[in-house]
C-alpha cells in the first residue's frame, strides 16, 4: 500500500507521534518499502574529511512523490525517517526526512536547485505530538474533500478531472491536483471551495504521467508503476520506439495506465538502434534474382536473419543472414543476378546447426511432467506373489499348527476353480470312514486329498 503523507497510511500512529506501520525512527517497515522514489544513501557510512562541513541541506518527502529541500539552520540532529516541521509559504508543513548527507547535493544538482539562495526554506523543528495529531486529522479528510470537490466541479460543468487533494501540515491550506486537455476557467470553483472547506485552495494542473506516478499502482509486468517508485524524468515516448523494437502497434498493449505509451519503450531503444545498423537499409527494394524478385517481409534482430519472399510465392519465407543480404544487393549494384536464393539458405541451415550443437542445458534434464506420471522403481517387490506360487506342506507330527518342515520337500497340491489351491486335511481332526452299507449319493468333496499325489 502506498504511503499517504509521509508514513504507511494503515494506521494513526503510534504514541512516539510515528505513523503506524514504520520503524522506531520513522521508516516504512513494511515488505519492500511503502515510500515512492526511495534514494540509497550509499554515502551514509563515509566520515566527512577533517575540517570539512557536513552539508546543511536534507531533503523532505510529503505526500506520495512530492519532494523537496531544506536547510537545517539549528543544526538539528535529523536522520532518515524523522518527522519534521518545515516552512511553507503561508504557516508551518510536516514531512518526513527523505535523504541526508552529502547525497543531498547530488540530488539537489540533480534537479537544478540552488543550496545558496535566499529562497531557500528552513526547517523549524523536529515535529511534536500536537504537529503529528493535527497533520493526521488532516490526512483523514483528503479522501472525503476530493469526493465533494468532484461534485463541485462537475455541478460547474467543467471539463476537468480532480485526481488528488493534500491538505498542508497546519490544515491551513490545501493542494488540489487535476488534469484537463483544455484550459479551465476554475475561479468560481475556487470560491465555492473555499466556502466549503474553510481553507486557502491552491489548483495545480499535472500531466497524465504525473497522475500515474501519484497515484501509483500495478503494471501490465506485475510490478509497481517505475513513474511511482524510481522514475523521475519523463522522457517524449513516440510509436518509432515500437516500430524499432518491432512491436504491434496496439494501443491496448502499448499504453499504461495513464493513457500514454509505455515509459518502458525507451528503456532498450538505444540497444536495438545500435543492434539495427548492422542490417541493410531496405527501402521498397527488391532482391534480384534469375527466379525473380524478392521482396523484404521481416527481420530478427536477434538472431540477426531476415526473411524474404519471391513474388509469385508470397507465402515462402526465404531466410538468410544481413551479410548475404548486403552480397546480393552489391550485386544488384553491378548488374549481376545470383540465379537463386536456395544457396543462401543451405549456408544459413548449415550455420545454424552448428551453434545449435554447442547448446548445453545447464538448467537440467528434469521434465516438468515427472511427478505426474506413475514411477514403480521405488516400489518393493510383491513378496507375496512369489509366496503364492510355492507353498510348503504342514508336519502332522508337529505340534505347532501351520508350521513347515524344511526337511521336507513341498508337495503339488491340487487347484480348485480360478486357479485357487486348497490346502490339505486338518491332521487335528478325524477322518470320517465311507459307510460301505450306505450308498455314496453325495459328490466327492474336493477339499479331500488326492491319494495319488506324493507324500514323504
Amino acid at each position: 500500500m502506498g504511503c499517504s503523507s509521509g508514513g504507511c497510511s494503515t494506521g494513526t500512529g503510534n504514541n512516539n507521534g510515528i505513523p503506524a506501520g514504520c520503524n522506531d525512527n520513522g521508516s516504512c517497515g513494511t515488505t519492500g518499502g511503502c515510500n515512492k522514489l526511495n534514494v540509497f544513501d550509499w554515502l551514509g557510512n563515509m566520515r566527512m574529511p577533517d575540517g570539512q562541513k557536513a552539508c546543511d541541506m536534507v531533503e523532505v518527502r510529503f505526500k506520495n512523490s512530492r519532494k523537496d529541500f531544506f536547510k537545517n539552520v539549528n543544526n538539528l540532529s535529523l536522520v532518515i525517517g524523522d518527522v519534521v516541521a518545515v516552512e511553507a509559504t503561508q504557516g508551518h508543513d510536516i514531512g518526513v526526512i527523505s535523504l541526508t548527507g552529502e547525497l543531498v547535493k547530488v540530488q539537489m544538482k540533480k534537479r537544478n536547485a540552488n543550496p545558496t539562495e535566499e529562497e531557500t526554506k528552513k526547517i523549524y523543528r523536529k515535529a511534536k505530538q500536537n504537529d503529528v495529531d493535527k497533520w493526521q486529522e488532516a490526512q483523514k479528510l483528503e479522501v472525503s474533500t476530493m469526493f465533494k470537490a468532484r461534485t463541485i466541479a462537475l455541478r460547474l460543468g467543467l471539463q476537468m478531472k480532480l485526481s488528488d487533494v493534500e491538505y498542508q501540515g497546519d490544515r491551513s491550506k490545501a493542494i488540489f491536483y487535476y488534469t484537463a486537455d483544455e484550459r479551465v476557467d476554475f475561479r468560481e470553483l475556487i470560491k465555492l471551495l473555499a466556502e466549503e472547506f474553510k481553507v486557502r485552495i491552491e489548483m495545480r494542473q499535472i500531466g497524465a504521467r504525473q497522475e500515474a506516478s501519484r497515484l501509483g499502482g500495478i503494471g501490465s509486468c506485475g510490478r509497481e508503476l517505475c513513474c511511482s517508485t524510481w522514475l523521475t524524468d519523463f522522457r517524449t515516448v513516440s510509436t518509432s520506439a515500437a516500430r524499432y523494437q518491432q512491436l504491434s502497434l496496439n494501443p491496448l498493449k502499448l499504453a499504461g495506465q495513464c493513457g500514454k505509451l509505455k515509459c518502458c519503450l525507451n528503456y532498450e531503444l538505444d540497444s536495438y538502434v545500435d543492434a539495427l545498423k548492422e542490417f541493410p537499409i531496405i527501402d521498397n527494394k527488391y532482391l534480384q534474382t534469375v527466379k525473380g524478385d524478392a521482396f523484404h517481409q521481416k527481420t530478427d534482430i536477434f538472431k540477426g536473419v531476415m526473411w524474404f519472399s519471391y513474388k509469385h510465392e508470397p507465402s515462402v519465407f526465404i531466410p538468410m543472414k544481413a551479410d548475404q543480404v548486403k552480397d546480393v544487393i552489391q550485386k544488384n549494384e553491378k548488374g549481376e543476378k545470383p540465379d537463386d536464393l536456395v544457396p543462401f539458405v543451405l549456408n544459413l541451415k548449415t550455420k545454424t546447426a552448428v551453434v545449435e550443437h554447442t547448446f548445453e542445458n545447464v538448467v537440467g534434464q528434469d521434465s516438468l511432467t515427472r511427478f505426474d506420471r506413475k514411477d514403480n522403481r521405488n516400489k518393493k517387490p510383491n513378496h507375496n506373489h512369489n509366496k503364492n506360487k510355492q507353498h510348503s506342506k504342514v508336519n502332522p507330527n508337529n505340534s505347532n499348527k501351520g508350521t513347515p518342515n524344511p526337511n521336507q520337500p513341498k508337495p503339488h497340491l491340487p487347484t480348485g476353480k480360478a486357479g485357487v489351491k486348497h490346502q490339505g486335511p486338518n491332521p487335528n481332526k478325524p477322518h470320517h470312514k465311507p459307510n460301505p452299507n450306505k450308498p455314496n449319493n453325495h459328490k466327492p468333496n474336493n477339499n479331500t486329498p488326492n491319494n495319488n499325489d506324493k507324500t514323504s
